[in-house]
C-alpha cells in the first residue's frame, strides 16, 4: 500500500501544501570554460566544497520524507521531516550563493558571457526536466479530470517552456515539484546582470545589505498574514487559495533569498576556509535551525515557508564551506553521492513513488513488508541512473553542441 504522511496528499491535483523544493545539483565549481570567450585564459577553479554537496543530500531526503513518511519514525529529527517544506528557501538562497561562488570573479573581470551561462546552466537544468515530464505523462490523466480544459490546455503549454509557476493555479501541475525549476529558471535569468551590481566590499555595510534582505524576505508574507487575502486568519501548510499559492509557489517572493545568496558569497570570501569561526558559524546555524523547526508550529507559516530562516541557512553554508569537523561530516563520500544526483532525486521523487505504489509493484513481488525503507532505496537508486544514463550525457551533448557553434 502507499504509505504518504498527512501533509502530503498524493494526488497530482491537491498538492497546495506540498514542499516543492528546488533541490539544484549545482556544482561546486564551475565547469571548465563554461563562460569564457574564446582565446582567453579560465580561471583556475574554485576550491571543491564537497560539505555542501553532502548537505543537499540531507535536503533532498528530508523532502522525500516530508512528502512521504510519517515524521514521528525519526525520533529526534521528527521536527526536521515534518517541517521539511523550508528546505525549499535553503535550496534556492544556496543557489544565489554557489552561482556567486563561481562566477563573481569573472563576471567581475568581464569574462562572463551571459549566452554561455544560460547554455551551462539549460545543459544541467532542462534534459532531467523533460526526462521527468515524460515520466509523469501518466499523471495528465488526473490533471485532465481535477481541472477545466482551458487550464489543462494551458498547463500544457506552460509546463515545458518552464512558465508554470508564473501562474499560481497551475504551479504544481503535472509534476509538482517542478515549479522550483521554473523559479530557477528565471534566477538564471537574471543572474548575469544582478551578478554586476556593487555591492559593499566592507564587512558592515555587506551584512547591512544582508539583513535588508531578509527583511524584504519577510515583507510579502507579513502583508499575506496582515491582509489575509485568501480569508484564512491563521494561514498554515493546509491553507489553499490564489495568493498563498502565489506566494509559495511564483518566482518574485524568492528574488530575495537568490540575492541574500548572492551576497552570502561576498561574505564567504572574506572568512579564510580554515578558520575556527567557522565551525562556530556552522554548529549556530545547524543549533538555531533546529531550535525554529522544534517549534515550527508555532511559528508562523507563511514567514517560515520562505524568508525567516535566511540568517540560519547562511551560518549553516558559511559552516560547511569550511574545514572543520561538521564539513567532514557531511562531506562524507556516501553523502556527497547521493548529493550529485540531489537534482534528479528532487524533480522525479514525487511521482515516481506515486508510479511505484500505483502499480502495486512491491505487492505483487512480495516486497511490500519492506517499505517504505525499500522505496526510498528505490527513489534513491532511480535518481542515481537518470544522473548518468539522462543528465550527464545531455548536458556533454549540449554543451559540446554550444561550443561547435561558437
Amino acid at each position: 500500500m502507499s504509505i504518504t504522511n498527512q501533509f502530503a496528499p498524493t494526488s497530482p491535483v491537491a498538492t497546495q501544501n506540498t514542499a516543492g523544493s528546488a533541490v539544484l545539483d549545482l556544482p561546486a565549481q564551475a565547469g571548465a570554460g563554461s563562460s569564457f570567450p574564446a582565446g582567453t585564459t579560465s580561471r583556475p577553479r574554485k576550491e571543491v566544497l564537497p560539505a555542501l554537496t553532502g548537505l543537499r543530500c540531507f535536503a533532498a531526503l528530508n523532502i522525500v520524507f516530508f512528502h512521504f513518511s510519517n515524521p514521528k519514525w525519526f525520533g529526534p529529527l521528527a521536527p526536521v521531516v515534518d517541517n521539511g517544506y523550508t528546505s525549499v528557501s535553503f535550496f534556492l538562497l544556496m543557489s544565489g550563493y554557489i552561482l556567486a561562488y563561481n562566477y563573481a570573479d569573472r563576471a567581475a573581470s568581464g569574462q562572463l558571457r551571459a549566452g554561455r551561462f544560460w547554455q551551462a546552466r539549460f545543459s544541467r537544468l532542462y534534459p532531467v526536466y523533460v526526462f521527468a515530464l515524460i515520466l509523469s505523462l501518466g499523471m495528465l490523466v488526473a490533471e485532465w479530470h481535477a481541472r477545466s480544459h482551458a487550464q489543462f490546455y494551458l498547463g500544457i503549454v506552460l509546463t515545458p517552456l518552464l512558465l508554470q509557476a508564473w501562474h499560481p493555479l497551475l504551479a504544481t501541475f503535472w509534476n509538482t515539484p517542478a515549479w522550483t525549476m521554473c523559479t530557477e529558471a528565471f534566477f538564471y535569468l537574471i543572474f548575469p546582470v544582478v551578478i554586476l551590481w556593487k555591492r559593499p566590499k566592507r564587512l558592515g555595510p555587506l551584512l547591512a545589505l544582508m539583513a535588508g534582505l531578509w527583511v524584504l524576505g519577510m515583507v510579502l508574507p507579513s502583508l499575506y498574514m496582515w491582509l489575509h487575502p485568501d480569508g484564512d486568519l491563521h494561514p498554515g501548510r493546509y491553507t489553499d487559495g490564489f495568493w498563498i499559492r502565489a506566494l509559495k509557489f511564483t518566482p518574485p517572493p524568492h528574488v530575495p533569498s537568490f540575492l541574500f545568496g548572492i551576497a552570502l558569497a561576498d561574505l564567504d570570501a572574506m572568512i579564510p576556509r580554515a578558520s575556527r569561526r567557522r565551525l562556530l558559524l556552522g554548529v549556530l546555524g545547524m543549533a538555531g535551525l533546529y531550535g525554529v523547526l522544534y517549534f515550527g508550529d508555532r511559528m508562523p507559516y507563511p514567514l517560515m515557508h520562505d524568508g525567516l530562516l535566511m540568517p540560519l541557512f547562511a551560518l549553516a553554508i558559511l559552516g560547511m564551506a569550511g574545514r572543520n569537523l561538521i564539513a567532514r561530516f557531511f562531506g562524507w563520500l556516501p553523502f556527497r553521492t547521493i548529493g550529485k544526483a540531489s537534482y534528479c532525486l528532487y524533480i522525479i521523487h514525487f511521482n515516481l513513488w506515486n508510479l511505484i505504489h500505483d502499480s502495486h509493484i512491491l505487492d505483487k513481488l512480495h516486497l511490500i513488508r519492506f517499505d517504505p525503507w525499500l522505496s526510498y532505496f528505490l527513489l534513491v537508486v532511480g535518481a542515481m541512473i537518470v544522473m548518468i544514463t539522462v543528465e550527464r550525457p545531455c548536458q556533454k551533448w549540449i554543451r559540446s553542441w554550444g561550443a561547435a557553434r561558437a
